[in-house]
């Protein structure tokens, strides 16, 4: 039997997606096809909603994102958005670009990725009703950087961020915005001093002060800001693997910031 390669997406007895699966999307962007995983609730062509962008790791997809992120499960009444990259050289592996990902800094690939972002984005606001105020972006590794990189191009976009095993990119951002950094201290790949040097330029950028626990969630801390935008870092011993507990986390976090 042919193995399935798409377990996530379920399909009924007639063919069709399950209802509160995400669907495939394509968009052409400079002349090169993309496509998406999307996740759409009902409400959204009447009632404004949250969006939140998921962007997977390299070597990652669409599909490994939308398992992992869980992020429509989590908030159904959310418009929520799996990207799938393409071939892209990494900077700590695949120096060939044999595997999907996305643009590292800015001007990468002519900024593909970026015009990407824009063009999804745009299509959603011309589809549905998006709340302006709750647009988000969660990404692991090299999905993380692109999320910070998003940060730094984009940043009047987004009411808050949430970043995994990722250090910002060579273009800083330039305006406060509250992020949840997820790390390890043991992560061989993105090393965390490179992660430390990220997050104390976030907290000088937020105007952070002292860290104390967040939630009563373990290994969270929370270094409120001056400027409403607080930085909380949960720290796991998992390495450069996508924590568990990573989804719920996010969805709390994003639930409790919108922009003013």
């Amino acid at each position: 039997m042919k193995k399935l390669l798409f377990p996530l997406l379920l399909v009924t007895a007639l063919g069709a997606p399950a209802a509160d699966q995400p669907i495939r999307r394509e968009w052409t962007v400079d002349g090169v096809k993309r496509e998406a995983l999307v996740h759409v609730p009902a409400s959204a062509k009447e009632k404004a909603a949250p969006v939140v962008f998921g962007f997977h790791g390299h070597g990652g997809s669409m599909w490994n994102a939308a398992r992992s992120f869980r992020c429509h499960e989590l908030w159904p009444e959310a418009i929520v958005v799996y990207p799938q990259g393409l071939n892209t050289p990494g900077r700590l592996t695949d120096p060939e670009g044999k595997k999907s990902g996305w643009q590292g800094r800015a001007g990468d690939q002519e900024d593909r990725d970026l015009k990407f972002f824009d063009t999804v984005l745009a299509s959603l606001k011309q589809d549905y009703k998006v709340d302006e105020k709750r647009i988000y972006s969660t990404g692991h590794s090299n999905g993380g950087g692109f999320t910070y990189l998003l940060w730094a191009t984009r940043g009047d976009v987004f009411a808050a961020l949430a970043p995994s095993a990722a250090a910002a990119s060579n273009k800083r951002p330039s305006q406060p915005k509250p992020v949840l950094h997820l790390a390890s201290e043991s992560d061989p790949l993105v090393k965390y001093a490179w992660q430390q040097a990220t997050l104390e330029g976030i907290k000088k950028l937020n105007r952070c002060g002292e860290g104390k626990p967040w939630k009563d969630e373990k290994g969270c801390t929370e270094y409120q800001s001056e400027a409403g935008a607080p930085l909380v870092v949960y720290l796991h011993d998992g390495g450069h693997k996508y924590p568990q507990q990573a989804p719920a986390l996010i969805v709390k976090f994003f639930k409790d910031h919108a922009k003013p």
